[in-house]
Protein backbone atom coordinates (compact mmCIF):
# COMPACT_ATOMS: atom_id res chain seq x y z
CA UNK A 1 0.00 0.00 0.00
CA UNK A 2 1.03 3.57 -0.50
CA UNK A 3 2.75 5.25 2.39
CA UNK A 4 2.07 8.95 2.79
CA UNK A 5 1.12 11.43 5.46
CA UNK A 6 -2.62 10.88 5.00
CA UNK A 7 -2.90 7.39 6.45
CA UNK A 8 -6.67 7.10 6.76
CA UNK A 9 -7.21 6.84 2.98
CA UNK A 10 -4.74 4.71 0.98
CA UNK A 11 -5.18 3.17 -2.47
CA UNK A 12 -2.94 1.11 -4.74
CA UNK A 13 -4.24 0.02 -8.15
CA UNK A 14 -2.43 -1.52 -11.13
CA UNK A 15 -3.73 -2.03 -14.64
CA UNK A 16 -3.92 -0.78 -18.21
CA UNK A 17 -4.67 2.76 -19.32
CA UNK A 18 -7.78 2.68 -21.54
CA UNK A 19 -8.42 6.37 -22.27
CA UNK A 20 -6.58 9.50 -23.32
CA UNK A 21 -5.74 12.18 -20.76
CA UNK A 22 -8.53 14.73 -20.41
CA UNK A 23 -8.15 18.09 -18.67
CA UNK A 24 -10.20 18.25 -15.47
CA UNK A 25 -9.46 21.43 -13.51
CA UNK A 26 -6.80 23.79 -12.21
CA UNK A 27 -5.90 24.69 -8.62
CA UNK A 28 -3.49 27.56 -7.91
CA UNK A 29 -1.97 27.24 -11.34
CA UNK A 30 -1.56 23.44 -11.16
CA UNK A 31 -3.45 21.52 -13.82
CA UNK A 32 -5.12 18.18 -13.17
CA UNK A 33 -6.11 15.55 -15.71
CA UNK A 34 -8.27 12.43 -15.63
CA UNK A 35 -7.99 9.09 -17.39
CA UNK A 36 -9.45 5.60 -16.95
CA UNK A 37 -7.74 2.33 -16.02
CA UNK A 38 -8.88 -1.26 -16.36
CA UNK A 39 -7.87 -3.00 -13.12
CA UNK A 40 -8.16 -6.81 -13.30
CA UNK A 41 -10.24 -8.86 -10.89
CA UNK A 42 -9.46 -12.43 -9.84
CA UNK A 43 -11.87 -13.51 -12.54
CA UNK A 44 -11.43 -12.58 -16.21
CA UNK A 45 -13.34 -9.32 -15.71
CA UNK A 46 -12.03 -5.92 -14.60
CA UNK A 47 -13.00 -2.70 -12.84
CA UNK A 48 -12.79 0.50 -14.88
CA UNK A 49 -11.62 3.21 -12.49
CA UNK A 50 -11.26 6.97 -12.95
CA UNK A 51 -7.86 8.40 -12.02
CA UNK A 52 -7.02 12.07 -11.39
CA UNK A 53 -3.38 13.11 -11.78
CA UNK A 54 -1.40 16.36 -11.53
CA UNK A 55 0.46 17.64 -14.56
CA UNK A 56 3.54 17.75 -12.33
CA UNK A 57 3.58 13.95 -12.03
CA UNK A 58 3.51 13.43 -15.80
CA UNK A 59 5.91 16.13 -16.99
CA UNK A 60 8.46 13.53 -18.18
CA UNK A 61 6.10 10.82 -19.38
CA UNK A 62 2.36 10.91 -19.92
CA UNK A 63 0.24 7.75 -19.57
CA UNK A 64 -1.07 6.59 -22.95
CA UNK A 65 -3.64 4.02 -23.99
CA UNK A 66 -2.13 0.56 -23.57
CA UNK A 67 0.39 1.55 -20.90
CA UNK A 68 0.52 -0.57 -17.74
CA UNK A 69 0.80 1.59 -14.62
CA UNK A 70 0.62 1.41 -10.84
CA UNK A 71 -1.12 4.27 -9.05
CA UNK A 72 -0.65 5.07 -5.36
CA UNK A 73 -3.04 7.60 -3.91
CA UNK A 74 -6.38 8.19 -2.23
CA UNK A 75 -10.05 7.66 -3.08
CA UNK A 76 -11.65 11.09 -3.32
CA UNK A 77 -15.21 12.31 -3.78
CA UNK A 78 -16.70 15.57 -5.03
CA UNK A 79 -20.11 16.82 -6.10
CA UNK A 80 -20.81 17.44 -9.77
CA UNK A 81 -23.76 19.74 -10.38
CA UNK A 82 -25.32 19.46 -13.84
CA UNK A 83 -28.69 19.33 -15.58
CA UNK A 84 -29.31 15.87 -14.09
CA UNK A 85 -28.91 17.13 -10.55
CA UNK A 86 -26.29 16.57 -7.87
CA UNK A 87 -24.05 13.59 -8.53
CA UNK A 88 -21.25 12.19 -6.34
CA UNK A 89 -18.08 11.67 -8.40
CA UNK A 90 -15.46 9.21 -7.15
CA UNK A 91 -11.87 9.15 -8.40
CA UNK A 92 -8.44 7.88 -7.36
CA UNK A 93 -6.32 10.97 -6.64
CA UNK A 94 -2.75 10.14 -7.62
CA UNK A 95 0.18 10.64 -5.26
CA UNK A 96 2.62 8.57 -7.34
CA UNK A 97 2.60 6.81 -10.72
CA UNK A 98 4.89 3.96 -11.80
CA UNK A 99 5.09 2.68 -15.36
CA UNK A 100 5.31 -1.12 -15.52
CA UNK A 101 6.41 -3.52 -18.22
CA UNK A 102 3.99 -6.15 -16.93
CA UNK A 103 1.49 -6.31 -14.05
CA UNK A 104 0.91 -10.08 -14.11
CA UNK A 105 3.29 -10.58 -11.16
CA UNK A 106 1.19 -8.30 -8.91
CA UNK A 107 -0.89 -10.57 -6.67
CA UNK A 108 -3.38 -7.90 -5.59
CA UNK A 109 -3.75 -5.09 -8.15
CA UNK A 110 -6.63 -3.39 -6.34
CA UNK A 111 -6.22 -2.44 -2.68
CA UNK A 112 -7.83 0.21 -0.52
CA UNK A 113 -7.77 1.06 3.19
CA UNK A 114 -10.14 3.59 4.76
CA UNK A 115 -10.56 4.82 8.32
CA UNK A 116 -13.73 6.86 8.63
CA UNK A 117 -17.12 7.45 10.20
CA UNK A 118 -20.49 6.03 9.23
CA UNK A 119 -22.60 9.00 8.16
CA UNK A 120 -25.84 7.33 7.01
CA UNK A 121 -27.75 4.52 8.63
CA UNK A 122 -26.46 1.24 7.12
CA UNK A 123 -29.00 -0.40 4.79
CA UNK A 124 -29.21 -4.20 4.80
CA UNK A 125 -30.72 -5.96 1.78
CA UNK A 126 -30.71 -9.23 -0.09
CA UNK A 127 -29.89 -9.42 -3.79
CA UNK A 128 -32.10 -11.32 -6.29
CA UNK A 129 -29.52 -14.11 -6.06
CA UNK A 130 -29.92 -14.35 -2.29
CA UNK A 131 -26.67 -12.64 -1.28
CA UNK A 132 -26.78 -10.54 1.89
CA UNK A 133 -25.25 -7.08 1.57
CA UNK A 134 -25.22 -3.86 3.56
CA UNK A 135 -24.70 -0.43 2.00
CA UNK A 136 -22.57 2.01 4.01
CA UNK A 137 -21.62 5.63 3.39
CA UNK A 138 -18.28 6.37 5.03
CA UNK A 139 -16.98 9.90 5.75
CA UNK A 140 -13.19 9.97 5.60
CA UNK A 141 -11.59 13.17 6.87
CA UNK A 142 -8.74 14.92 5.10
CA UNK A 143 -6.87 18.20 5.70
CA UNK A 144 -8.37 21.67 5.40
CA UNK A 145 -11.68 20.66 7.04
CA UNK A 146 -12.75 18.50 4.12
CA UNK A 147 -14.14 14.98 3.97
CA UNK A 148 -14.56 12.35 1.28
CA UNK A 149 -17.81 10.39 1.21
CA UNK A 150 -17.23 6.84 0.05
CA UNK A 151 -20.01 4.29 -0.65
CA UNK A 152 -19.06 0.84 0.65
CA UNK A 153 -20.62 -2.62 0.52
CA UNK A 154 -20.26 -5.35 3.13
CA UNK A 155 -21.08 -8.98 2.30
CA UNK A 156 -22.26 -12.04 4.21
CA UNK A 157 -21.52 -12.04 7.93
CA UNK A 158 -19.92 -8.60 7.62
CA UNK A 159 -23.21 -7.38 6.13
CA UNK A 160 -25.22 -8.77 9.04
CA UNK A 161 -22.79 -7.26 11.55
CA UNK A 162 -22.57 -3.87 9.82
CA UNK A 163 -26.36 -3.56 9.89
CA UNK A 164 -26.12 -3.14 13.68
CA UNK A 165 -23.73 -0.18 13.52
CA UNK A 166 -24.84 3.42 14.04
CA UNK A 167 -24.23 6.80 12.44
CA UNK A 168 -21.01 8.19 13.96
CA UNK A 169 -19.31 4.85 14.53
CA UNK A 170 -15.63 4.88 13.56
CA UNK A 171 -14.57 1.88 11.45
CA UNK A 172 -11.56 0.74 9.47
CA UNK A 173 -12.09 -1.20 6.26
CA UNK A 174 -9.89 -3.05 3.79
CA UNK A 175 -11.06 -4.09 0.34
CA UNK A 176 -11.07 -3.08 -3.31
CA UNK A 177 -12.65 -0.42 -5.50
CA UNK A 178 -15.28 -1.91 -7.77
CA UNK A 179 -17.22 -0.50 -10.71
CA UNK A 180 -20.59 -1.68 -11.95
CA UNK A 181 -22.80 -0.52 -14.80
CA UNK A 182 -26.51 0.13 -14.37
CA UNK A 183 -29.29 1.73 -16.38
CA UNK A 184 -31.13 4.91 -15.45
CA UNK A 185 -34.23 6.39 -17.09
CA UNK A 186 -34.05 10.14 -17.64
CA UNK A 187 -37.02 12.52 -17.48
CA UNK A 188 -37.05 12.56 -21.28
CA UNK A 189 -37.68 8.82 -21.26
CA UNK A 190 -34.21 8.01 -22.56
CA UNK A 191 -32.46 5.10 -20.85
CA UNK A 192 -28.73 5.60 -20.32
CA UNK A 193 -26.02 3.33 -18.95
CA UNK A 194 -24.05 4.74 -16.03
CA UNK A 195 -21.21 3.46 -13.87
CA UNK A 196 -21.32 3.37 -10.07
CA UNK A 197 -18.26 3.03 -7.85
CA UNK A 198 -18.02 1.63 -4.35
CA UNK A 199 -15.62 -0.14 -2.03
CA UNK A 200 -16.20 -3.87 -1.66
CA UNK A 201 -15.21 -4.70 1.93
CA UNK A 202 -13.14 -7.81 2.58
CA UNK A 203 -12.14 -6.99 6.18
CA UNK A 204 -13.35 -4.49 8.74
CA UNK A 205 -12.66 -3.34 12.27
CA UNK A 206 -14.78 -1.20 14.60
CA UNK A 207 -12.55 1.38 16.28
CA UNK A 208 -15.09 3.00 18.59
CA UNK A 209 -18.77 3.66 19.00
CA UNK A 210 -20.79 6.79 18.25
CA UNK A 211 -20.76 7.99 21.85
CA UNK A 212 -16.97 7.97 21.98
CA UNK A 213 -16.46 9.74 18.66
CA UNK A 214 -19.16 12.39 18.40
CA UNK A 215 -17.02 15.03 20.05
CA UNK A 216 -13.76 14.10 18.32
CA UNK A 217 -15.13 14.14 14.78
CA UNK A 218 -17.95 16.66 14.41
CA UNK A 219 -17.18 17.19 10.70
CA UNK A 220 -18.63 13.86 9.66
CA UNK A 221 -21.82 14.65 11.53
CA UNK A 222 -22.19 18.25 10.36
CA UNK A 223 -21.63 17.54 6.66
CA UNK A 224 -23.72 14.40 6.29
CA UNK A 225 -26.97 16.24 5.51
CA UNK A 226 -25.29 17.86 2.51
CA UNK A 227 -24.41 14.38 1.17
CA UNK A 228 -27.65 12.52 1.88
CA UNK A 229 -28.97 12.91 -1.68
CA UNK A 230 -25.63 12.81 -3.51
CA UNK A 231 -24.93 10.13 -6.10
CA UNK A 232 -26.93 7.95 -8.43
CA UNK A 233 -28.70 4.89 -7.08
CA UNK A 234 -29.69 1.71 -8.80
CA UNK A 235 -31.56 0.22 -5.86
Amino acid sequence: MVGNIIENNMVTISGKVVSELSFSHEVYGEGFYIFYMDVPRLSSSFDRIMVTISERLISKRKPEIGDTVKIDGQFRSYNNYNTEGNRLILTVFTRDITFLEDASHIKNPNQIFLNGFICKKPVFRTTPFGREITDILLAVNRPYSKSDYIPCIAWGRNARFTETLSVGDNIKIWGRIQSRDYQKKLESGEVVTKTAYEVSISKMEVCSSKSAQTKSSPRAQQEVEQQQDSGDSDS
